[in-house]
């Protein structure tokens, strides 16, 4: 469903995992493109800074070009100078118009380099476009889109990665899940006597019913911290939707106890789903809307 996706490539294994992600999620017809930001742009003229932006440019196509023969893609390449490779690739997502921006981790631990304050990460909040993380090994995985788990809530963000996570399955024949963690907070339970036990049996078993009803899901919940259910909940997939209520491409994610949690601990790919990403799903949906009724 993403028609144009760019994907960040830095030396290292990181890349690989990147593209694999990348061609899984690129619609068939869909345009991919190698980024690589290196540190620099623009700066105050001067032979000495001209040449040497040069040079870095040349070698950054050259990784560029070395990235995608081995990854056997077919993918145009974009350079591009920032004083940060964060913001650069921010920069170098509006400039090809991109619906989805991908990249890989380069640890076991999903997402610790965000935790860490990695600049290509950390930098992300407020991509005009969703997001998605490659966790280290994925493109050795051989079967890797088999099951797609959404992040469901009945929110509009849950409900919009739902409709994304069934347009990703279609193409691969994937199994969609959906998992709604369920937590009271200690404010609600008030003094004595609360059957804590029933009311958290009560409370599962109604989530779970509510995504039954969703139709072709299965359906999955649990009492517990919502960062530390998704977490475990993500390694029964190999891909987890998330809808944000960010600007930002992560968001919550990023920001808060709950999302650092979730991004220390998810185990597969993450695919975030912005509020950017969210509206232009749907100027999308409106446009096919209108197309199908005024062709008959």
């Amino acid at each position: 469903m993403f028609r144009s996706v760019v994907v960040a490539v830095k030396d290292g294994p990181a890349a690989r995992d990147a593209i694999a992600l990348a061609a899984d999620l690129v619609a068939d017809g869909g345009e991919l493109t190698l980024a690589y930001v290196y540190l620099g742009g623009p700066t105050p003229t001067s032979s000495a800074n001209s040449t040497l932006e040069a040079a870095e440019r040349e070698r950054a196509l050259e990784l560029l070009a070395a990235t995608r023969e081995e990854a056997g893609v077919q993918a145009g390449l974009l350079t591009g100078g920032s004083q940060s490779v964060g913001r650069g690739l921010h920069e170098l997502a509006e400039r090809q118009h991109c619906d989805l921006l991908v990249v890989g981790s380069s640890t076991r631990a999903f997402f610790e380099r965000a935790v860490m304050g990695s600049d290509t990460l950390a930098a992300l909040d407020g991509a005009p476009c969703a997001v998605a993380v490659a966790p280290a090994g994925y493109a050795e995985r051989p079967s890797r889109l088999m099951k797609i788990g959404v992040a469901y809530d009945g929110s509009p963000e849950s409900e919009h990665a739902l409709s994304v996570a069934r347009e990703l399955a279609a193409p691969h024949g994937a199994r969609i899940s959906a998992f709604e963690a369920v937590c009271i907070p200690a404010a609600a339970l008030g003094p004595g006597g609360f059957a804590f036990g029933e009311a958290v049996n009560a409370m599962v078993q109604q989530a779970r019913e509510r995504i039954e009803a969703l139709g072709g899901v299965e359906a999955h919940a649990a009492y517990g911290f919502v960062a530390e259910e998704l977490a475990r909940y993500s390694g029964t997939v190999d891909l987890l939707v998330v809808g944000s209520r960010g600007y930002g491409p992560l968001g919550r994610l990023v920001h808060g106890s709950t999302s650092n949690e979730l991004a220390r601990g998810a185990r597969s790919a993450l695919l975030v789903l912005t509020r950017a990403a969210r509206h232009a799903h749907a100027r999308a949906e409106g446009r096919a809307a209108y197309a199908a009724a005024t062709a008959t």
